[in-house]
């Protein structure tokens, strides 16, 4: 397995990507943006329950401008949660104000408390990168979950995704005596398989977590990314495969003991049978993604050159080839799903 990329390039939004975020509704102007977040005056190391340094730091602002911050935190939240509704706000309280400094893009959380019943929420400001808004919207698009965010200059304003973080999964969940071991093996193929399609990397077990919904006979599973800065960045084929992360090891053997490779294969035709018919239902405005993103630049010449071979080997596909951007990848990535679920003439505008 090769080595990701430790710092990896924030890349600005570009004009066509920026048109795009226009269209479909995800650009706001709001009353804060990230540049305000960064003025603290002070920091303390935050620790978890078990009293670890979570390698976050809390972040304290002078008296003066405080207020400020808070009231404007509060409106930005009312935008993300309620459709810009300030009746909501009166009720909130901004608890907290955590900053992850090892971060590509540096992210503030923000803890949101409602007074009336203690109730608390997360949401995220960050700077924006494009490559993110790529993995978000494409997320948005065609995985089963939907992303709540949007944009304003440079900044970026995130939702808080909830789950079970893999990695803690894995310490704390498994001794569950309802643990359903064949369905999450079957999830991580699933998982596995959008995560190629759509070219999201390094998805290894501290980037996604684990939506656990108890049904009244079975428990089901559902695996969802939450860090999108290695959307189209990487160079090797293998950082876009799950399976090949030695955290990912314990869902890699799960799938080995509880799955048969006809099943495997059933459920990756499955998965990419879902991403076809996401793919039908929104083909304009992932066309107009599309087209922003192959004009883009969000990865160096050299990743392009060495994946598009990978994918050649991988699909036999002549197309790759020929692919000048990681957008262009991503484009002949999902043409390849086209073809191999065999779509009508209409849908192969993309």
């Amino acid at each position: 397995m090769g080595l990701i990329s430790k710092k990896k390039t924030v890349f600005k939004i570009t004009p066509p990507l920026r048109k795009y975020l226009k269209t479909y509704g995800r650009e706001e102007k709001i009353p804060i943006d990230y540049t305000d977040l960064v003025n603290y005056e002070e920091h303390l190391p935050l620790y978890d329950r078990n009293k670890k340094d979570t390698l976050w730091i809390t972040v304290l602002y002078n008296h003066r401008i405080a207020d400020e911050i808070s009231g404007g935190l509060k409106r930005v939240y009312a935008m993300l949660k309620a459709a810009g509704d300030i009746s909501v706000i009166k009720h909130l309280l901004i608890d907290r104000i955590d900053l992850c400094l090892y971060a590509n893009t540096q992210p503030f959380r923000i803890r949101v408390v409602n007074t009336l019943n203690e109730n608390h929420d997360y949401f995220y400001v960050k700077r924006a990168d494009s490559s993110r808004i790529y993995g978000l919207e494409l997320e948005h698009i065609l995985s089963p979950n939907r992303i709540a965010y949007f944009v304003c200059g440079e900044t970026l304003i995130e939702e808080h995704i909830i789950g079970i973080p893999a990695e803690q999964f894995l310490k704390h969940n498994l001794v569950d005596r309802h643990f359903e071991e064949t369905r999450l093996a079957k999830e991580f193929v699933k998982f596995n398989e959008r995560c190629f399609v759509r070219l999201l990397g390094d998805m290894h077990s501290s980037n996604f977590v684990i939506d656990v919904t108890p049904d009244f006979e079975e428990t089901h599973y559902r695996m969802r990314a939450i860090d999108f800065d290695q959307q189209s960045y990487e160079k090797r084929k293998s950082v876009y495969l799950p399976q090949f992360f030695k955290q990912n090891k314990y869902f890699v053997e799960l799938v080995k003991k509880n799955l048969t490779l006809e099943s495997i294969f059933q459920y990756q035709r499955e998965e990419r049978a879902l991403i076809f018919n996401r793919i039908r239902s929104s083909r304009y405005q992932l066309k107009s993604l599309l087209d922003a993103m192959v004009q883009d630049k969000i990865s160096p010449s050299l990743h392009v050159e060495q994946l598009r071979k990978e994918l050649f080997q991988h699909y036999q596909y002549e197309r790759f080839l020929t692919c000048k951007t990681m957008g262009d990848l991503l484009k002949t990535s999902l043409r390849t799903l086209i073809r191999q679920t065999k779509m009508s003439e209409e849908f192969r505008t993309l």
